[in-house]
Order: C-alpha cells, then sequence, then structure tokens
C-alpha cells in the first residue's frame, strides 16, 4: 500500500505540497474551510465585491487520487492526527502548513465560503454609510487596508492608531519605506496616531457600524463609526502535542532544518507561516517550500536520503495602497537594499493578486462567487 502523507491546513504551502504528492502517496489534506481562501486578495475584496471570485477556490479541484478531510486538527502527534475525539488519521509523513492567524478581515473566522462573503456583503454595506473609520495597527496589514478603504472611498476619513513611535516598526524596513508609505497616505487624508495604545478597544465588532469615541491613553480622541483591529498575529500551532511542541519560538512557529523537517523529527515537516525560517511571509516562499518537502518526503518513500534544501530568497516587501498605489522594498543582487514607488509597486502586486497560480494549483475555475 503507498505510505500516507497528512498534510495539516490548506493554505498555499499546505495545498502546493498536497497537490506535488498527489501521485506518490496516499495524500490527505485536512482543512476545515470548504473553499481555499487567496489570502492576498482578501482586503481588495473588502471595498471591490467583484474580487470575491478570486478569493474562494473550492477543494474539490485540489487533488484527483487523494482525498480533504474537512475537520479541524484537535490534537497532532507525529504519526496520527485527531480531527475529533473518537476518529483520528495514521500518517507515515506529515507537513504541518496551518499559516498565521489573523483578525478579520484579513482572515475569515467561517469555514463556509458562503458565510464568509455574507459577512463581507454586510461589511460593504455599513463601510459605505461610514464618514470615519479607525484602524488599530500600523503593520502591514493595517497599512494596506488604509490603502484600500481611501482608494475605494476617497471621502473616507481613516485614523491609523498605532502604540509604536512610528509605522511599521516590527520588521527590517529602509526609512524611505516607512516615508513613502506615510506621505501616500498622508496625502490621501489618513490621520496617524502613534506613540501611545488605545485606552479601550472600541466597543462595537470589528467591521460592523456604530458611533463610538475612543481615547489613546496619552488622550488623543478619536470618533468613528466603524474599526478593525489589524494587530496581533500568531502562527497556529496550539494542536501540537506535547512532543512536537518543544522548541516551539514565543510566536508559535517551530523551528525546523535545513531540509524544511522539524527539528528531531524526520517524517514530520512545516512550511508556511508555520516555519521558523526568519523570512518575510510571502506566496513565493510558500511555493518554494512546498516544493522542498514534497522533494525530500518523495526521497524518503523511494528509500533515499533528503535531497532538497531550503535558502530563503531576497527579500521583497511589497505595500499595495489600493490598485495603483503603494510602496516596495527589494534586494538587490549585490545585497543592498532599494525602495521602489508607486508604479512599479502596482505591476509586482498586480503579478501577485494574478489568478495564474491559483489556476495551477486548482484545476477547473478561476474562482468561485458565492452569493
Amino acid at each position: 500500500m503507498q505510505q500516507r502523507v497528512v498534510v495539516v491546513g490548506g493554505g498555499f504551502a499546505g495545498s502546493s505540497v498536497a497537490r506535488a504528492l498527489d501521485e506518490v502517496a496516499d495524500v490527505v489534506l485536512v482543512e476545515p474551510k470548504d473553499a481555499f481562501v487567496y489570502a492576498a486578495a482578501t482586503l481588495r475584496a473588502v471595498v471591490d465585491e467583484s474580487w470575491q471570485k478570486q478569493v474562494f477556490y473550492p477543494y474539490d479541484h485540489l487533488l484527483t487520487r487523494g482525498r480533504v478531510v474537512h475537520d479541524q486538527a484537535r490534537l497532532v502527534s507525529p504519526n496520527l492526527v485527531r480531527v475529533s475525539a473518537h476518529d483520528a488519521l495514521p500518517a507515515d509523513y506529515l507537513v504541518l502548513a496551518t499559516g498565521t492567524s489573523y483578525p478579520f478581515p484579513a482572515r475569515f473566522l467561517e469555514n463556509r465560503a458562503a458565510d464568509a462573503v455574507a459577512h463581507l456583503s454586510r461589511m460593504r454595506e455599513a463601510l459605505a454609510r461610514c464618514e470615519r473609520v479607525l484602524l488599530v495597527g500600523a503593520g502591514p496589514v493595517g497599512l494596506e487596508l488604509a490603502g484600500e478603504l481611501t482608494s475605494a472611498f476617497p471621502g473616507l476619513a481613516v485614523t491609523v492608531v498605532e502604540q509604536e513611535p512610528d509605522i511599521l516598526t516590527t520588521g527590517d524596513y529602509l526609512p524611505e519605506l516607512r516615508h513613502s508609505v506615510r506621505h501616500q497616505l498622508e496625502k490621501r487624508g489618513v490621520t496617524f496616531v502613534v506613540g501611545a495604545p488605545l485606552g479601550h478597544l472600541p466597543p462595537v465588532d470589528v467591521g460592523t457600524y456604530g458611533q463610538f469615541t475612543v481615547e489613546t491613553t496619552t488622550g488623543a480622541r478619536v470618533e468613528a463609526q466603524m474599526w478593525f483591529r489589524c494587530f496581533g498575529t500568531r502562527a497556529r500551532t496550539e494542536y501540537l502535542d506535547d512532543e512536537l511542541s518543544v522548541g516551539l519560538r514565543h510566536d508559535g512557529t517551530i523551528p525546523v532544518t535545513q531540509h524544511l523537517n522539524v527539528h528531531g523529527q524526520r517524517t514530520v515537516f512545516a512550511i508556511g507561516d508555520t516555519a521558523d525560517i526568519g523570512e518575510n511571509k510571502r506566496i513565493s516562499a510558500a511555493r518554494d517550500h512546498a516544493t522542498v518537502v514534497a522533494q525530500n518526503i518523495t526521497d524518503l518513500i523511494e528509500g533515499r536520503e533528503p535531497s532538497a534544501t531550503y535558502t530563503p530568497a531576497p527579500e521583497r516587501i511589497v505595500l499595495a495602497l489600493g490598485p495603483d498605489a503603494g510602496a516596495a522594498q527589494i534586494t538587490r543582487d549585490d545585497g543592498s537594499r532599494m525602495v521602489l514607488g508607486p508604479r512599479a509597486t502596482s505591476e509586482i502586486k498586480g503579478k501577485d493578486l494574478s489568478t495564474y497560480a491559483m489556476s495551477r494549483l486548482f484545476a477547473g475555475p478561476q474562482g468561485i462567487d458565492v452569493r
């Protein structure tokens, strides 16, 4: 009988490795959602309904021989994945690819695509009534969301509150990148309130309409009718048993070797946002992780030592501020870094948001528009 590979998590990394191994192993993908969520397009879908069909892709077009188990991994051991109190999946090889938890709207809590789309629709209707919106957190997600909102709603007043003294303080960002992003957003009327946290979060749910006033701990007042939480990310590894939890980093990521197997585990691998690799999380990296792990599991199945190693590509940071604006930071061949302006950034982001990668991964429709 073919050896079984259980992949936990159906994001880009997990789906890619599952598809790559579909012909050489008995592949089981454990994923509670009924459709793949293309996270790169979710913030654009917040303001543009037409983008919904580029966000959700049905899993029934992913594998031809393997299967998808639509359930939550409750407890994962090196050779066993428990999906309920009574059901478990034995595994000869295990791939951990559950990614990172992000607040709505960068990620969706709903497991059914239809429910997620309904949530988006209600939020858009409420957003159209707003005059002021508050974003809490000035990291990449908060800044990109500010760009999408002000691009789609030019008259909308957006305030970004950040407890640190500047934007983009977590990460190796050049000052020129911060300046470019802040300058572009301030030209659109975005207000930055930095250097102090809010005394308390707004009393209304994220993404719902409701008049409120909040203050920072230094007394700066902010009035708005809607708010979004753009901070608080952590790798989703809470399901690991004691053996696999050894060595977890403070952010929940899992230390891996150059072959991307978990330290001390020959047949357990971690990829995508789940792995502690020290690089910016991006689709191209997830795809490369999947390629390395697919080769190494194939090697092991066929009686060879793992042959593929992973070396992070030169760092690239792309911050789109709507369809026609943004800034990017790239690394040249000589190791030096430079910042790109709005036009080049839009071209890069346009390629990132194209459906080409999705059409290669999910044979069949170019996504689903659930209404």
